[in-house]
């Protein structure tokens, strides 16, 4: 008969530590790099740093809540989460923060004093609900054929195209990039030929290629016929030439590399700082670590990122479960964009979109988002039979 102990233990070597350390080490880098530009650098209060304490409490408990389903409780609860995410991404289109809509993006709804994006809550769904998508059409056409792989797109782009729309109509272009990126994962892992993916693939370059070879030359052309909003244009320029326009529009890259190459080897210091960076505590926070900790400090933020990815690939690996390995795909390639997208265009090698840097940024909803998306992950340890009792998990619901 199996002693309490020995129950105890299987149930604590179900847990993941190890993401969950690489998480708290990733808050503690959120929380004093918040501290450093709000309080210290900026001259400011405790008010931010607290707040992103309490996100984070916030946030443990969604990944306790995460946690406690299982693959079948996720598999039919999907289709009703990403139902209630696109409701909400309608609803915020009527009833958006007026207060916050001074930027042009209408993200965000106001819940008394709390304003919350749905947006970002809508990922995770996202993800669960494109990763049934994907194992019910494997499940249904085993024998893969160019047929099959192409109905498989169909279905994927279908279901991604709602949510894209509606973001779009929010004119949140960072948070679309983030949903594309995470179509491209579940895509990638879907198993669908390289004779379909590789002229899909080679078609966007071109396009983007085009796309940039126009703003670049005819900028005007584009704006008188309202064709893209002139920001747009100007991000896109800023980007091409980001010390051309450092009194206008290219001012926030233009400080924010200036901020990132001042903070050389090893930085100033904490809470030190010569270079201003408009909303630092943002999405230009890795401006305030590499100011005050340099190319070392950014190279332990970066260290810290790919564990924590290795450790996701690790688990998705060990469960051997299709429906798991869609989600910790999207999960992956949520954090990942965020992540690739949030530093390079702090560092001028991408456009500047509005997407934070994961665990670390000020942010609430942001941060809820992928905390969620971590319980999904640690969900799949906890709960998978190969790792209560070393053997394959077989799926079909």
């Amino acid at each position: 008969m199996t002693s309490i102990r020995q129950i105890r233990r299987d149930n604590e070597n179900r847990i993941d530590y190890g993401i969950i350390l690489n998480v708290m080490v990733l808050a503690i880098i959120g929380l004093l790099s918040v501290y450093s530009t709000t309080t210290l650098i900026e001259g400011g209060n405790l008010v931010p740093t607290l707040f992103h304490a309490l996100w984070y409490g916030v946030g443990t408990i969604a990944v306790i809540a995460a946690m406690q389903l299982d693959s079948e409780q996720y598999w039919k609860l999907s289709t009703y989460l990403y139902g209630f995410g696109l409701l909400l991404l309608v609803l915020v289109l009527f009833f958006y923060d007026r207060e916050l809509a001074v930027t042009g993006a209408r993200s965000w709804l106001r819940i008394g004093s709390l304003s919350v994006q749905p947006s970002e809550l809508f990922k995770p769904a996202y993800i669960v609900f494109m990763a049934r998508v994907v194992t019910e059409h494997n499940n249904k056409y085993p024998n893969r054929t160019i047929k099959t792989d192409f109905m498989q797109l169909g279905k994927i782009l279908m279901f991604a195209a709602p949510p894209m729309i509606l973001i779009q109509l929010q004119n949140d272009l960072g948070t679309n990039l983030v949903i594309m990126s995470i179509t491209a994962g579940i895509i990638l892992m879907s198993g669908i030929s390289w004779k379909i993916l590789a002229p899909i693939a080679t078609t966007v370059i071109v396009v983007a290629g085009g796309i940039i070879i126009v703003v670049e030359n005819f900028p005007e052309f584009l704006i008188d016929n309202n064709l893209v909003q002139e920001y747009q244009i100007n991000r896109i320029l800023d980007w091409l030439r980001p010390f051309e326009n450092t009194q206008g529009s290219g001012y926030q890259l233009a400080q924010s590399i200036k901020a990132v190459g001042s903070g050389q080897l090893s930085g100033k210091g904490f809470g030190v700082s010569q270079v201003t960076v408009p909303v630092r505590e943002s999405d230009f926070i890795f401006t305030t670590i590499a100011e005050n900790f340099g190319f070392l400090g950014s190279s332990v933020l970066l260290f810290v990122y790919f564990i924590l990815i290795y450790q996701i690939v690790q688990i998705c690996f060990k469960t051997r479960n299709e429906f798991y390995s869609y989600i910790a795909a999207g999960v992956i390639s949520m954090i990942l964009f965020h992540v690739l997208e949030n530093i390079g265009m702090a560092i001028g090698l991408l456009p500047i979109t509005g997407v934070p840097l994961p665990f670390v940024s000020q942010g609430g909803s942001a941060l809820l988002g992928n905390m969620i998306g971590i319980g999904l992950v640690l969900s799949m340890k906890y709960h998978h039979r190969s790792y209560m009792f070393g053997m394959e998990d077989d799926f079909s619901y």
